[in-house]
């Protein structure tokens, strides 16, 4: 619908002209017999046109059909002088059904089409099968597809992820949303410098940005530029990020391969923290922290447009300064007041951030492993880890550790996930020396039979079970099934030896 400067429809200025012209009637009605004449005057008057702005004049017959108009409308007598809407509005009058139908199955076949292709294919398709009738113009097309939200959108196709995102686009309504309460949400993304960085080796790299933001209020947790993406660098600024403004409720990332890490997967899950993820290809489900980047192309990093060179500590610095004096401290355009402020003022859900070590502990992995039981070692990516003595009835064992960093690599329950030990690895050239620990008594294990472990066997008689097996068989009556024969072997073969040399040699038998 066409509009005016002053933002009115057209539609709206000639009824609020019509009731102008008739409004004295309807206030002050004149006395029976003069409403004839009081029209007549009315109709050699000039009246400003509402669209052009021109002098104007109406005929009679068109004031008294005002009038009665008005007169009819008891609640809103401007409604009434308001043009009509023609019957057929919103309709396609010079495209048929069918052609609708068939520009409908070629918009969700070809979304990325522009509307003159769709047009041009229409007419080819007209072309090819007359019973489609004549082809419509490029502004029916348009016009028609427009009306019927038929839109041009950038569909990436190809992958699983990107058809499911689109389905959800297409079946369910975006709408904005904000978090209730401070630490309720936050939001984590990485975002692509557009300067790359000098490194003390004099190589050029293109960092990128880590931020991390409070939904409610807008502030930013923290912000760093690392070298590279990745769950290492994720799990520095998250911890960072945890230390400066305690353990948020839950964290909102995108499926990068930082993002869905075990490390960072099993350490959001120790620490109580619910990770929801936006589906693949639905920027838009990020949409706060795709604004605050923004921000830092459009203000922080056009500031530094006159520096030469740019190190990555340089970087960083005036990131936070930025950050910290300018961003935290400036009205927000969409809440009104300066994030710090909302932040310090919004009721909290947050809890208090842990320790060093315990944050360490918990962005880990946990995998299973086999104790080979020759040495009692396990191996992790390549390197063989000794476990204490004490768990060496174990066969298979539970180990956490950071992929980046196997210099803490711990032994814990698999069940209660409680951390029971730290191991080493294995020092080869200390163990040549020849010295070795004495065994300790099993973990867990009560005290007659971690004796029995560490002692030596004994005579204990026969086992309880052979001595009712041999018990049962004697009852039976039956004799031993074996056919005795002599220990003494030796013997005997030498006795059986002489007899026969003394037959041999008998006078008697020659």
């Amino acid at each position: 619908m066409a509009r005016d400067e002053d933002g009115q429809s057209r539609h709206v200025r000639w009824a609020h002209l019509r009731f102008s012209i008739i409004g004295p009637l309807l206030a002050s009605p004149p006395a029976r017999g003069e409403l004839t004449a009081e029209i007549a005057r009315l109709a050699t008057k000039w009246w400003k046109h509402p669209i052009t702005g021109k002098p104007v004049r109406f005929a009679f017959s068109t004031i008294e059909r005002w009038l009665h108009k008005a007169r009819g409308e008891r609640t809103d007598p401007v409604a009434a002088l308001r043009r009509r809407v023609r019957k057929d509005s919103g309709r396609q009058r010079m495209m048929s059904e069918r052609q609708r139908e068939a520009l409908g199955a070629q918009y969700r076949q070809h979304r990325r089409w522009s509307y003159q292709l769709h047009a041009d294919n229409l007419v080819a398709l007209c072309a090819e099968d007359g019973t489609l009738g004549p082809a419509p113009s490029y502004a029916t097309v348009r016009r028609y597809m427009k009306a019927h939200g038929l839109l041009r959108m950038k569909v990436k196709s190809g992958t699983p992820g990107a058809e499911r995102a689109q389905a959800r686009l297409d079946a369910r309504e975006v709408r904005s949303f904000e978090a209730e309460y401070v630490s309720s949400l936050w939001h984590l993304d990485f975002h692509c410098g557009r300067r790359n960085v000098v490194l003390p080796d004099a190589r050029r790299e293109r960092p990128v940005l880590l931020g991390i933001l409070d939904d409610h209020s807008r502030l930013c947790c923290h912000v760093q530029w690392y070298l590279a993406e990745n769950a290492e660098n994720l799990v520095h600024g998250l911890s960072q990020a945890i230390q400066k403004r305690g353990l948020p409720r839950a964290l909102l990332s995108d499926n990068g391969g930082a993002m869905i890490a075990a490390e960072t997967v099993e350490g959001l899950g120790r620490l109580g923290i619910v990770h929801e993820r936006t589906l693949a290809e639905s920027p838009y489900q990020n949409g706060k922290q795709e604004n605050f980047w923004g921000q830092v192309e459009g203000r922080l990093m056009a500031m530094l447009e006159g520096v030469g060179e740019v190190t990555l500590a340089l970087l960083n610095e005036v990131t936070q300064a930025w950050a910290e004096m300018e961003y935290q401290r400036k009205v927000h355009s969409e809440i009104g007041m300066a994030p710090i402020r909302r932040y310090l003022d919004g009721k909290s859900v947050g809890r208090p951030s842990p320790s060093s070590d315990e944050l360490r502990l918990a962005f880990m992995a946990q995998e299973g492993r086999t104790q080979r039981r020759s040495d009692g070692t396990v191996s992790v990516q390549g390197v063989r880890f000794e476990l204490p003595s004490r768990y060496r009835q174990l066969e298979r064992v539970s180990i956490r550790y950071a992929s980046w960093d196997l210099s803490a690599v711990v032994l814990c329950d698999e069940r209660s996930g409680t951390v029971l030990c730290r191991i080493y690895p294995v020092d080869k050239v200390k163990n040549a020396d020849g010295r070795r620990r004495s065994l300790g008594a099993i973990a867990q294990a009560d005290a007659a039979t971690a004796a029995a472990a560490v002692s030596s066997p004994g005579e204990a008689g026969m086992p309880p079970l052979l001595r009712r097996l041999v018990a049962e068989y004697a009852a039976t009556g039956l004799p031993p099934a074996y056919l005795p024969k002599d220990e003494n072997t030796a013997d005997d073969d030498d006795v059986t030896s002489t007899d026969t040399t003394n037959t041999d040699t008998s006078e008697e038998d020659i």
